[in-house]
């Protein structure tokens, strides 16, 4: 796994460290966040989307992420999207 670091939340403190890398073998965007409260991930559970089924899959979870961090995320998109320029 080819795992380049993006960015962590600029505002990060001793245990907080939402954070945001690359996957350059899989081309995917991998986050750190924190975890939602109960009541959070029970409504994400029971929001119904077109072509999805109610519930987060025991292989999935919901992950906060800052509002700040999205000129990271941004980045990480365009890193995903074009791998060979650095």
């Amino acid at each position: 796994m080819a795992l380049r670091f993006i960015g962590i939340d600029p505002s990060t403190g001793d245990g907080e460290s939402p954070t945001v890398w690359v996957d350059e073998t899989r081309e995917e965007l991998v986050f750190q966040g924190w975890k939602p409260s109960a009541e959070l991930e029970a409504e994400c559970a029971a929001t119904e989307v077109p072509g999805h089924s109610k519930g987060i899959p025991d292989h999935e979870a919901v992950v906060r992420i800052p509002v700040r961090m999205v000129p990271m995320i941004r980045e990480a998109c365009d890193a995903v999207e074009r791998p060979h320029v650095r």
